[in-house]
């Protein structure tokens, strides 16, 4: 497995996010998360510009492992991502 920094953008109540977040934790991958609907309105703006220079659809979650992006919970893209396909 590759040790790449990984970063995920959620959405507290989103079960996409959530079952990405089990994945990883399954895989005991390292990673970070920010979940927007819990930040306060200025620090959701600056954040929300962020995913939108990564996707601009801004839909979540939205994963960079790296520098590849994934959008939505795709398992198989991810285990490519880490080097555990």
């Amino acid at each position: 497995m590759k040790n790449l920094p990984v970063r995920l953008y959620t959405i507290s109540t989103c079960a996409h996010c959530k079952a990405a977040k089990r994945f990883l934790d399954s895989c005991t991958v390292h990673y970070e998360f920010t979940d927007v609907d819990l930040l306060e309105e200025e620090e959701k703006k600056a954040v929300m510009e962020d995913i939108r220079k990564l996707n601009p659809s801004c839909s979540v979650p939205t994963i960079v492992i790296g520098d590849r992006v994934i959008v939505g919970f795709r398992e198989n893209e991810i285990r490519e991502a880490l080097g555990m396909a």
